[in-house]
């Protein structure tokens, strides 16, 4: 699909944003680590920019060595280049690392630290989840006017909240998943009646989830009614919408989408796991999930996925990069939701569909920022 037509860009000073106040914090970490590596091996001069659990910028110094440590997490190595071993190693040789997290500050959360005022070029965004994938920072940036790579605050905001997503799926004629919305609100006033109508409108099994979260954080898969209360308490920990949806048995595709105006789908991958349903753990530890690229389906069946993934992308005006998942229920093609801004490892499926498409870690990164660069030349005046 891609040949040597892709052009490098120029040097640049590009800040990389990570951590940050959600549940992912720690996956947020490891697709930085992996970005950082290559951005450094393409020429460019990174600035690592990280947000605490808490809320605070962490700035200067080693952030990514400091927020790893914070988090008491060893950052993964499990992908075939060793990017995130790679990007530390080398930080570690070019500095003493107990010096360099000396000099790391932190800064209050709201504002724009230095590194964000000191003429950046651009800004990739690696944080995963709310205040971070929800148009919460986007909107930051816009007022700074700083270039950032993926979607704006509109498209990020709806791909965040899978009510307003679904809604905007089914505005525009996509097919979904069968679901019941329900509010915290309503949930605590009348349980009894949000219970009926969970069973006479979707039934059993489902799956309820909060609207606004990933990786699979608060998701329950209830089995029958009894287990429906816990479920709803678990998910309105989280959020004040939650989602029921009709269990689905169904393979699960996922296509990689690329652009602006002109937005480009990948081969599709197909993922599989021995676990029940694909949880927070069967997600993220190695070896539990296998995503085959191709996906095994026909060339008819390609076609109509990759266009179906576009046309969600579109659909929620999403801009520079989205990871687009697919329930395929016997014949019957269903699109799950979208992701503004998926996992970025080398070897995460957004990646991977990439590079089975003949366009490789490094070059995605080149093409992103360009994608960010146009956008935000776009939004000028016009003659």
């Amino acid at each position: 699909m891609f040949a040597a037509r892709m052009i490098s860009m120029p040097a640049l000073r590009v800040g990389v944003v990570f951590g940050g106040r959600s549940g992912e914090h720690e996956v947020s970490l490891a697709s930085a680590a992996s970005v950082i590596a290559a951005l450094e091996e393409l020429g460019h001069t990174v600035v690592p920019i990280g947000i605490a659990r808490s809320g605070r910028w962490v700035v200067g110094g080693d952030p990514m060595r400091a927020l790893a440590a914070e988090a008491r997490v060893a950052l993964p190595s499990n992908d075939a280049d060793g990017a995130v071993k790679k990007a530390l190693a080398g930080r570690a040789e070019a500095t003493d690392s107990a010096a360099s997290q000396s000099l790391t500050r932190t800064e209050p959360a709201g504002g724009l630290p230095a590194e964000l005022r000191q003429g950046l070029d651009v800004v990739v965004i690696m944080l995963h989840g709310p205040y971070g994938e929800d148009g919460t920072i986007q909107g930051l940036f816009e007022l700074a006017d700083v270039p950032y790579v993926g979607a704006g605050v509109l498209a990020s905001a709806v791909g965040m909240d899978k009510v307003m997503m679904k809604a905007v799926f089914q505005a525009h004629g996509l097919p979904i998943v069968e679901h019941v919305v329900i509010g915290r609100s309503e949930w605590r006033q009348a349980p009894g009646r949000v219970a009926a109508r969970v069973a006479e409108t979707i039934g059993f099994p489902c799956f309820v989830k909060p609207s606004n979260l990933g990786s699979s954080v608060g998701i329950s898969k209830v089995r029958d009614a009894q287990a429906l209360p816990a479920a709803i308490d678990l998910a309105a920990r989280h959020d004040r919408k939650i989602i029921a949806e009709r269990g689905v048995r169904a393979r699960e595709i996922e296509v990689s989408v690329l652009g602006n105006d002109e937005p480009m789908a990948s081969l599709p991958g197909e993922i599989t796991y021995d676990a029940e349903w694909y949880d927070y753990s069967t997600k993220y530890l190695e070896g539990q999930a296998r995503l085959t690229v191709p996906a095994p389906i026909s060339p008819e069946l390609t076609r109509q996925i990759r266009e179906l993934a576009i046309a969600a992308f579109r659909a929620v005006d999403c801009s520079g990069m989205a990871r687009v998942d697919f329930f395929l229920e016997g014949d019957r093609l269903l699109v799950n939701e979208i992701n503004t801004i998926p996992g970025f490892t080398a070897t995460s499926g957004y990646a991977k569909m990439w590079a089975a498409s003949g366009l490789t870690y490094t070059a995605l990164l080149d093409r992103l920022i360009a994608l960010a660069l146009e956008r935000h030349a776009a939004k000028g005046p016009t003659a």
